[in-house]
């Protein structure tokens, strides 16, 4: 288990997290979000053990991680930019990581050639998306307690992104992996995430399990004889959108709940439209009145 208190940290005169609280479970899939800049990247950071906080504890199974050398041998970190040696290839890999990591060069190999990846190529010449390929490839045959993972999808295609996807199910399932998923992609965290938690202004503004937020919320769709006015309405709205006749609206009531409310402004027509976790997250951000942007 993962628990996170009061943490804060800054770099010179900046802060970029404060008093940031967050538990994630055993065995689950956490999509970490927000925009860009908002310490997505530091805390990924900061949870691996690379950065020290200025305050408050990280804890993984109940011991700090900074300069913990048995926690965070636990942890397989996967930055958006890995670092790698010159002249490095995916072959060479091997030696390097059987050092660190109960390495299983098998499946390395396997994933390998699935990504169709050539062996003995510097990495130098491949594309991010190649690149890519073999950290999560190596990420797979390590098959950490703790991964973490920054902008996982970032560059591949989407065959790739398919196969990654499927293998982290696998994970998770068959050795009871956490698995901590950075990304701008929220269509493809909600294929896969359990929970997720929204930084902003520098804390965790909201978290919880995916599909119980989004039984949360409804969006609806209205066409009205004339044209209305959102003054017009005793509803509370959590967004509104109109284009002359026509409504679009995302409340809290669901779909009789909402109908009882709106049926006294003779509506023509009344549609429910399904939200996805991307949709969610612009509503829980833009709700705050702001997008603050913050240095990763």
């Amino acid at each position: 288990m993962i628990k996170i208190s009061n943490l804060s940290k800054s770099f010179t005169d900046k802060m970029v997290l404060k008093n940031l609280n967050l538990e994630i479970k055993d065995g689950e899939v956490f999509g970490l979000v927000g925009i860009n800049g908002a310490g997505k990247s530091t805390l990924l950071r900061l949870m691996s053990g690379i950065y020290k906080a200025d305050n408050g504890s990280i804890l993984i199974d109940g011991e700090e991680v900074y300069e913990n050398e048995k926690i965070k041998n636990q942890i397989f970190f996967l930055p958006d930019e890995p670092y790698y040696a010159p002249n490095t290839t995916p072959l060479s890999l091997i030696g390097l990581y059987e050092t660190f990591y109960d390495f299983d060069k098998e499946v390395y190999l396997k994933y390998l050639k699935k990504f169709a990846l050539p062996l003995k190529k510097s990495m130098h010449n491949f594309s991010k998306g190649m690149k890519r390929q073999v950290f999560i490839s190596l990420a797979i045959a390590i098959k950490p307690k703790y991964l973490f993972l920054d902008e996982a999808f970032d560059g591949l295609d989407p065959l790739a992104r398919l196969e990654f996807k499927r293998s982290l199910i696998e994970l998770v399932s068959d050795n009871n992996m956490t698995v901590i998923i950075s990304s701008h992609s929220l269509r493809e965290l909600e294929d896969i995430c359990d929970s997720y938690g929204l930084i902003d202004n520098m804390e965790i503004s909201s978290s919880g399990n995916i599909n119980d937020e989004l039984e949360k919320v409804h969006k609806y769709q209205v066409a009205f004889e004339h044209i209305v006015d959102k003054d017009d309405f005793d509803i509370d709205f959590i967004s509104y959108q109109q284009d002359k006749r026509i409504i679009k609206v995302v409340v809290n009531e669901d779909i009789d709940e909402f109908t009882k409310k709106i049926e006294k402004y003779k509506p023509l027509i009344i549609d429910e439209i399904q939200i996805d976790f991307e949709e969610l997250f612009i509503i829980q951000v833009e709700s705050r009145g702001y997008l603050n942007a913050k240095n990763d």
